[in-house]
């Protein structure tokens, strides 16, 4: 055994010999960056280890350690999209509160006492509530409630009496979007939908790699559990602080919505990714879920409710699900594309007639991993570049010094190269300076960082892969409804990335059709906003699992004209001259 000391977080922990930093790092509860799972190739979860700049997945402890965790990535401190576009709902939700008297029994009344609260239960509003199930631990405690007498509130369903308490203390609702990135956080009063509270944060399963297909492999090598936990631990910690924040408290939150990708679901549920990584590609589960929050690991009320909305197909998920209520293109006469940029690019084509779907492994280009100097959206990411006058400009975020390039500012930077002749068609990158491969941006004496910020060709290459997934399933879609990109009236992009992204340099690139680029709709987090509508309005909860059942998936691993179409869409459009 041998003891590891975290300089910066003042921590120490003892791990056995032959531990690598980066499981000391998981251990020790940070949360360290590792997009490439801790295989060794992306050089993103660096420290210095007594002295020396080593990569942590890759050093094994065979004695006492000191480590700096200055030079890595981490989670934490990312500039996260939590606002989104979303539509008027009635307040309909599926949980009730009513104000009832309770009295103490008269003589001749055959009727228990759980009898006859129902009965005022039902006079005061709730419809069934006769026929709402005995819960004996809610009974043992009428006889002394009746004794008292005066107005209780009791919260229930439409099948069950959660709550029964004294004081008129709102109750609280919780929306979460689980993005395999960022983790969105919503606390809304169940009295009237406002929301109360926000919080977000970076998700920490990906200390085990960037993408869903990583964090798969790993559940199957190593079990779901450790996945599953941390993301759980992270969500409860989110409630905590969403509830402290609106001066609420944990029990006061009844129930619970989530979405998020069919991988991210199914690793929060506990469940093998198996079928998801094998053909055909299928869910374990897709249909909507009630269940306990409790047993999951969420600290609420006891009998507080989690439900998960439905997914559409293996790389279809929940989050797509929330995007449909939040958008409802189901209600368009127009015909409208809702695209969703992320680890996996999800999209939606068509109108009230027809809706197609499909998810293209984008990978995680444009969210900073396997890009050399790519970064999440934090401070000192550049997330724009131009080129004016011979003079290259760039912003950064927190207008700190540059220290890597977030996925707003790699698509500007890419399209301006390809504008002015640095790239051409093919991909191939002639810079013009001293290594004609490589395009050095921020000389290192300027940069927050001892390197600079450069693009490499091998970097423009993970563009080109990313940027043709999605065209590719565009396309394909476009061919599945038969209709051109004439007869899109509307791109709607939802998620952090089409929220900051210049429309200009995504058609430049080829990323979204050129003609598109005046009809994009910025949607932010729709997903999250979507799970807040399965909260405010019942109906809308049920109408996710039809919406989800009739959208027509698309199997693009199985269209022998993908493949085509895909390495069509690798080449960059020439630009207008």
């Amino acid at each position: 055994m041998h003891h590891v000391y975290f300089i910066r977080e003042k921590k120490q922990i003892e791990v056995p010999e032959g531990t690598t930093v980066l499981e000391a790092e998981r251990l020790a509860g940070l949360l360290p960056d590792a997009p490439c799972g801790g295989a060794g190739t992306c050089g993103k979860c660096r420290v210095i280890a007594d002295g020396q700049n080593v990569r942590a997945c890759q050093t094994r402890i065979t004695k006492d350690f000191q480590i700096d965790t200055a030079v890595s990535s981490s989670l934490e401190d990312a500039v996260i999209l939590t606002e989104g576009f979303s539509r008027p709902v009635s307040f309909r939700p599926g949980i009730a509160v009513h104000a009832v008297e309770l009295k103490k029994t008269v003589p001749g009344d055959r009727r228990s006492d759980w009898e006859r609260m129902l009965s005022a239960l039902s006079k005061a509003g709730a419809e069934g509530a006769e026929t709402f199930r005995p819960d004996p631990e809610l009974a043992s405690s009428l006889y002394e409630r009746c004794r008292q007498g005066g107005i209780w509130y009791i919260a229930h369903t439409d099948r069950e009496i959660l709550d029964i308490r004294a004081e008129k203390r709102a109750f609280c609702f919780a929306a979460f979007d689980i993005g395999t990135t960022t983790l969105a956080g919503y606390l809304l009063d169940a009295a009237d939908g406002r929301v109360l509270a926000v919080e977000s944060r970076m998700n920490p399963q990906a200390q085990y790699g960037a993408d869903v297909i990583m964090r798969a492999d790993h559940a199957l090598a190593h079990g779901t559990e450790a996945l599953s936990r941390c993301i759980r631990q992270e969500l409860d910690a989110m409630i905590g602080c969403l509830a402290a924040q609106a001066h609420r408290e944990r029990t006061d939150i009844l129930q619970i919505c989530m979405v998020g990708n069919t991988c991210m679901h199914h690793l929060f549920l506990n469940l093998s990714p198996a079928s998801l990584v094998h053909a055909p590609y299928t869910p374990a589960i897709s249909q909507a879920l009630t269940l306990p929050a409790v047993p999951h690991g969420l600290n609420v009320h006891p009998k507080g409710q989690l439900l998960m909305l439905p997914n559409i197909a293996g790389y279809v998920g929940a989050d797509t699900s929330g995007c449909l209520l939040a958008i409802r293109p189901d209600q368009k006469e127009e015909i409208t594309l809702l695209l969703d940029i992320g680890t996996n690019g999800e999209m939606i084509l068509g109108n009230r007639d027809r809706l197609a779907t499909c998810s293209t492994a984008a990978g995680p280009a444009f969210e900073g991993a396997k890009i050399e100097c790519g970064m999440r959206g934090t401070d000192g990411a550049v997330d724009h570049v131009s080129f004016e006058n011979g003079v290259w400009n760039y912003t950064t975020i927190g207008n700190r010094p540059a220290a890597g390039l977030c996925g707003s500012g790699l698509l500007d930077l890419t399209a301006q190269l390809l504008k002015h002749g640095f790239i051409d068609e093919n991909g191939t990158l002639e810079s013009g300076q001293e290594d004609p491969g490589t395009f050095l941006l921020v000389h290192p004496e300027d940069a927050g960082n001892d390197k600079g910020v450069y693009l490499t060709q091998k970097d423009i290459r993970e563009v080109q892969l990313a940027k043709a997934a999605i065209a590719a399933g565009i396309r394909i879609l476009m061919n599945t409804l038969s209709i051109t990109e004439e007869d899109i009236r509307c791109l709607y992009i939802a998620g952090a990335f089409g929220n900051y992204m210049d429309p200009v340099s995504a058609g430049a690139i080829g990323l979204i059709p050129p003609s598109l680029t005046k009809r994009i709709r910025p949607v932010g987090n729709a997903a999250g906003e979507g799970a807040k509508i399965a909260l405010l309005n019942t109906e809308e909860w049920r109408l996710a699992d039809r919406l989800a059942k009739t959208v027509e998936f698309v199997e693009l691993a199985a269209l022998p004209e993908f493949q085509d179409c895909f390495v069509d869409e690798l080449e960059f459009p020439l630009p207008a001259r």
